[in-house]
């Protein structure tokens, strides 16, 4: 568990030592003091959780404290039903991609720590964009959801390198609950 100094959230919060120092006095801030002191600490989570309630920016902790999810797929109708059911202020940081070039792109960009990829978008650069991903060994980690169309047709492919599969038509929710499952394994998600 990360913790941070009172000068330490000064500088993340870009304000005076003393307005922090305030702020734990009142009781808004969370954290504890160093026995035999008056040294504060204030843990990770307490932090992310405070600027979120006071609509504060993240900074740095941006990265650790959001999941980041690209979405590969052109039905809007699909992306919108998984936007809904991700808390996206809180929780969830959601980019959309429409081919495989454009995934590329924002996978070097966005840094997902999942990518949904919808195979409707053609099964052949659906496969392809799962290859590519699991090439880079950056991306190694990305945790990588299939969306296969139910449309009767044969789906033997080797899925060694996608985490999840999801058949259409799918519950949006079940798919949420999952990602904060898989994710909330890789990241302390506040």
């Amino acid at each position: 568990m990360k913790v941070f100094t009172t000068g330490q959230v000064a500088k993340i919060c870009k304000v005076a030592p003393r307005t922090v120092s305030k702020w734990f006095d009142s009781g808004r801030l969370k954290g504890y003091r160093i026995p035999g002191s008056q040294d504060r600490r204030i843990p990770r989570e307490y932090l992310i959780k405070f600027l979120k309630e006071h609509g504060m920016p993240l900074g740095d902790l941006e990265d650790e404290a959001m999941a980041k999810v690209l979405i590969v797929a052109q039905d809007q109708i699909l992306i919108e039903n998984i936007k809904r059911e991700l808390p996206l202020d809180r929780t969830f940081k959601v980019a959309v991609a429409a081919s495989g070039f454009d995934a590329g792109i924002q996978a070097e960009s966005f840094h997902p720590d999942c990518m949904i990829v919808d195979f409707s978008i053609g099964r052949t650069e659906a496969l392809q964009i799962c290859q590519n991903l699991r090439r880079n060994a950056e991306f190694s980690d990305v945790i990588l959801i299939a969306l296969l169309p139910d449309d009767g047709s044969s789906t033997s492919f080797d899925r060694s390198s996608i985490n999840e599969t999801f058949k259409k038509p799918f519950d949006a929710a079940l798919l949420a609950e999952r990602l904060r499952t898989l994710i909330g394994a890789k990241k302390e998600l506040v």
